[in-house]
């Protein structure tokens, strides 16, 4: 019976260990080609992650840019219409509900109207020079925790989340009839603007940590930026 030498052929080398130095010569190759694809697989994730950092800057100076321009355009107008501009979450909020809605209502009592007329048209201006970057404007309203003496704290959450719902659809379906708006506005109004009830879900507290009954009931028209679309784009080509 042939030998197994002269079947498979007697490897290259002697016997004082030359084959088994080819081998790790092409472990350390095999131990090369690995690094250089972890290496360029770090370079890969380090450039990704510079992108997502340079989104972020990009947000953070968006959100000044669009907070500067809106305080800008109706600095002069807030302490008539009792609003605010919150730098962080860019709300624009109307925080007088006695000139809002009458209590339990959805419907705009005429000086809301009225405001609302002016508001919009401008508001849509200023918001037109950062369009690229905003991916939804919310009209969010707000409610107290309070409905009926008797009521129970369940069941008013619910009745202040449908009238919270009713009343920023009369806000959104004002201000897309606003007479003077273009076909161009309107039809940014209907493609990128939502009416978001929030009842009670997000209070304002005074100091002690009580409920502000007077402040939680407001209107906001809340920009929301397409930063995280960005960012998640990014991860998503890792």
């Amino acid at each position: 019976m042939a030998n197994m030498d002269s079947i498979l052929g007697k490897p290259k080398g002697n016997e004082d260990g030359e084959h088994w130095l080819t081998v790790s010569d092409l472990m350390a190759g095999l131990m090369m080609v690995f690094l250089f694809i972890a290496i360029a697989f770090m370079r890969h994730v380090s450039i990704e992650r510079d992108k997502i950092k340079d989104v972020a800057v990009a947000y953070q100076q968006n959100q000044v840019a669009i907070f500067d321009a809106l305080n800008e355009e109706f600095r002069n107008d807030l302490s008539q219409w009792k609003a605010s501009i919150d730098e962080e979450t860019l709300s624009f909020q109307f925080n007088s509900p006695e000139v809002l809605f009458a209590s339990g209502e959805s419907a705009l009592k005429p000086e809301f109207e009225q405001i609302l007329a002016d508001f919009i048209p401008r508001y849509l201006r200023v918001l037109e020079a950062y369009r690229e970057s905003i991916d939804e404007v919310r009209i969010e309203g707000h409610t107290s925790s309070e409905w009926g003496i008797d009521t129970h704290p369940d069941d008013a959450y619910f009745f202040n989340m449908s009238l919270s719902q009713n009343r920023t659809r009369s806000v959104l379906n004002y201000a897309y009839l606003i007479s003077s708006l273009s076909t161009e506005q309107r039809g940014w109004i209907k493609s990128s603007f939502a009416a978001v009830g929030l009842a009670s879900s997000r209070l304002k507290l005074n100091e002690d940590g009580s409920e502000n009954k007077e402040k939680s009931r407001r209107v906001s028209f809340r920009v929301i930026t397409n930063a995280d679309i960005q960012i998640r784009k990014i991860v998503e080509g890792l």
